[in-house]
């Protein structure tokens, strides 16, 4: 059975809370990373995160998750070489050293002299097989390039943003398209409770304003980081503005997932905000039919 916003039991884990439904958050690791590299440096964020939505919980706020919390960690499908890879030494490199494969991986890679990204279908379908395999996810958190794709993906999950791809194509024949197999994984997994981005941009060519006007709805918090020196602060502030209610805090690093209590404390208040509801029968003393 599939994860859907009705809140119906989804497939579970081996463990506690295994065959009830779980909070299943998709993380997207930054360009150059890896899904397990993504999943060692956010493991604090994570038992957080465990602690925040804990299985078999007694408190019926938290009855929408019995199962407890699931986060997704995929590796992108575009192995880089050490060519692509920012900072990378090319004039002391042999011409064979240039091509050696690593375990650095990305969702698409940027063209030279442009702004737009070689590779993006394959990053997407793999995405969206993720989506699949774990049938459904609740939200999205990424980091940096997956910061960007995780808003990609909030779009792509909108219903009605089919219609405004189709739109902007039949416009301008060079805009991109909306993906294959999005469609069908829109109507079974619904719109995203929310999204994360640290350190994450906005596109900004003209080809993929598909996926940010109108804008983003899904609820959609932006973490940046004053001293980044790698995504510049326009480029996130521009993910920003192309998000309905502009979620955004600072914190005083820079181009990493800032996993303090504070800062995580922050992540985890909107993820409750965006997740957790209230049965209204239980909600309330007042409202329920007491035998005295």
């Amino acid at each position: 059975m599939s994860a859907s916003t009705s809140g119906v039991a989804t497939p579970a884990e081996d463990g506690v809370g295994s065959g009830l439904r779980k909070l299943k958050i998709l993380m997207l690791h930054g360009y150059t990373q890896s899904g397990p590299l993504f999943h060692a440096k956010t493991r604090a964020l994570e038992k957080i995160l465990h602690k925040a939505f804990p299985p078999k919980p007694i408190s019926p706020i938290f009855s929408s998750y019995p199962g407890g919390i699931h986060l997704l960690y995929p590796t992108a499908p575009l192995r880089l070489v050490p060519a692509d890879i920012p900072g990378y030494n090319v004039e002391g490199a042999e011409d064979g050293g240039m091509k050696e494969e690593t375990d650095a991986w990305g969702w698409w890679r940027r063209e030279t002299g442009s702004a737009v990204y070689s590779g993006l279908e394959d990053g997407l379908r793999t995405i969206r097989t993720t989506i699949e395999d774990a049938g459904g996810v609740d939200g999205v958190v990424g980091f940096s390039q997956g910061g960007c794709a995780a808003a990609f993906v909030a779009s792509l999950l909108e219903p009605g943003r089919q219609d405004t791809f189709e739109q902007y194509k039949a416009k301008d024949s060079s805009a991109f398209g909306y993906p294959e197999g999005w469609e069908e994984l829109q109507k079974i997994n619904g719109e995203l409770k929310f999204g994360v981005s640290y350190s994450g941009f906005y596109a900004p060519d003209e080809i993929y304003k598909g996926f940010f006007e109108p804008k983003i709805r899904t609820k959609f918090l932006s973490v940046i980081g004053s001293l980044d020196s790698v995504v510049e602060e326009h480029r996130s502030k521009g993910l920003v503005e192309r998000t309905e209610g502009a979620r955004v805090v600072f914190h005083p690093g820079g181009h990493f997932v800032p996993v303090g209590k504070d800062m995580a404390s922050v992540v985890v208040g909107f993820v409750r905000e965006c997740c957790v509801v209230k049965d209204e029968k239980e909600a309330s003393v007042e409202d329920m039919d007491l035998p005295f």
